[in-house]
Order: C-alpha cells, then sequence, then structure tokens
C-alpha cells in the first residue's frame, strides 16, 4: 500500500492548552483508518491539520504528489430560507457535467433524490449526498468527520459499508473520525485511539482489549464489541443488504449490544 498523508509530529497548542501532542500517524491507499477518542480529545483539529484548514502548528504533514481528498464535513450548516436541491447542491462543488452527478448520486444509492430538496433530506440521505459531492472529486483520500451522526443504527450499517464499499471502487484511503465504536469497528483496518496524544492504535479487535482504550472508554463498553466472521465469495453488500460480487474475502460483521451512552 502506498501512503498517500504523514503527519509528522504535529503539535497544536490554543493560549496555554495542547490540543495535539506529538501525533503521528499514516494514511495508506486502500486501508480505512478511523480515529476515536472522547469529546475534546483534539479530533477535529486534527482533521483540520490534515485538510490544510488549521495552519497553525508544529510538525509536518506530508502528502503525496497531486493528492485529491474528498471532505464530508460533521454538519453542513445550509440557509433555510434558500431553495436548494440536491441537483443544484451538487453543482456548486464545481462544473460536473449531469452525468457525472448522476453517477455520484448513483454510487451513493441516492440517485433518486436528484431533485430533492436538501432541506427536507433524512440524516441518512443527507449524508450520502454529501459523500456524493465529495466523491465527484475522484479522491485518493476520503476525509469523512463523524458520518454518522444523526442516522439511525440500521442507516449507519448501511452506511459503513457504503464506505467499505467505495473504498475498493476509487482504491482509495479513508480517514474517518467516529464515536460509534459499537458499529466503526467492524469495517475499519486500523483504529487509532486520540486523547490529545495517541493512545493506542492497531487492528480493531486489539485496540479493544488495550488498557488505555478501556480506561477511556470502559471496560462496559469494551464488553458490547462482538465480532464474528464469515466467508463468502463477494466484496461488500449494497444499500438494501443485498451481497455485491466480488473477490472471495473474509468479511467483518458486528454484533452490537445495548448501552447507554
Amino acid at each position: 500500500m502506498s501512503t498517500l498523508v504523514e503527519l509528522k509530529n504535529i503539535q497544536v497548542r490554543f493560549a496555554d492548552k495542547t490540543v495535539l501532542d506529538n501525533v503521528s500517524l499514516e494514511l495508506e491507499r486502500g486501508k480505512i483508518t478511523t480515529l476515536i477518542g472522547p469529546n475534546g480529545a483534539g479530533k477535529s483539529t486534527l482533521v483540520k491539520v490534515l485538510l490544510g484548514l488549521q495552519t497553525r502548528f508544529q510538525g509536518q504533514v506530508v502528502r503525496s504528489k497531486g493528492l485529491r481528498i474528498g471532505y464530508v464535513p460533521q454538519k453542513l450548516k445550509l440557509n433555510e430560507t434558500l431553495p436548494l436541491n440536491v441537483s443544484r447542491f451538487l453543482r456548486l462543488a464545481g462544473k460536473y457535467s449531469d452525468q457525472e452527478l448522476t453517477s455520484a448520486l448513483k454510487l451513493v444509492g441516492a440517485e433518486h433524490l436528484h431533485n430533492a430538496n436538501m432541506h427536507s433530506l433524512s440524516g441518512g440521505e443527507n449524508q450520502r449526498v454529501l459523500l456524493a459531492r465529495a466523491l465527484l472529486r475522484r479522491p485518493d483520500l476520503l476525509v469523512l468527520d463523524e458520518p454518522a451522526q444523526g442516522v439511525d443504527i440500521q442507516g449507519q450499517m448501511d452506511l459503513y459499508d457504503l464506505i467499505n464499499t467505495l473504498r475498493y471502487r476509487f482504491n482509495c484511503g479513508v480517514f474517518m473520525v467516529s464515536h460509534d465504536l459499537h458499529l466503526v469497528m467492524a469495517k475499519t483496518d486500523h483504529v487509532v485511539c486520540l486523547h490529545h496524544h495517541i493512545c493506542c492504535s492497531g487492528a480493531p479487535d486489539d485496540i479493544t482489549k488495550h488498557p488505555q482504550y478501556i480506561a477511556l472508554f470502559g471496560q462496559a463498553r469494551h464488553e458490547t464489541l462482538a465480532f464474528y466472521h464469515h466467508q463468502h465469495d463477494h466484496h461488500h453488500h449494497d444499500l438494501a443488504g443485498q451481497p455485491v460480487k466480488g473477490d472471495a474475502q473474509q468479511c467483518s460483521h458486528h454484533l452490537h449490544g445495548h448501552h447507554n451512552d
């Protein structure tokens, strides 16, 4: 796998508060990396450094030449008094043909939303439209900040399946910020646990056993994570949950328990 972005010894201070302390990580093509951590841990600041939106920092950000990043923000604030349908919203992203817009919507299972009002979309529909906008750039790296926020449990599972599918379709890297630990762990290759510094990082089932992870999220949270594996001859499922043919591989599925956040 080729490295798309390398963050080296990133430090960010606001006044006398250290938000990021010596954070280093690599994002690779074809790999889903998920950033987790409690509120106020510096996750959004790290994303801003990666995107070039936070320019006051110490350390180094090394991007591969010609890197294209598709970004899905945590929240999108639209002026609700302005009429705006999905097609018009996507056109605001740049000069794309009707075919390109339709293709992007189709990739995320949202072609039926072409003329829908942006202000009346459900949480899941909104996230798919934002993903479609990000995909118009044909990204090498997809950066997703809390992509499942405001989406119901089934919608979250569908969304993570979709992100997994897109990673293969575009052969891109994915960097995802999430607090939906009980679902996201089944759809990621590498987990980075952040609390101003990197507490631990590695494969999901290793991280959930790590003492620093358990210290941050609690043993009860750890016990709600349960993975099972099965073999089948397709990469992924479509948004209706039907198998999509692809190379044989082992897929992780996840059983989640109920808990109080």
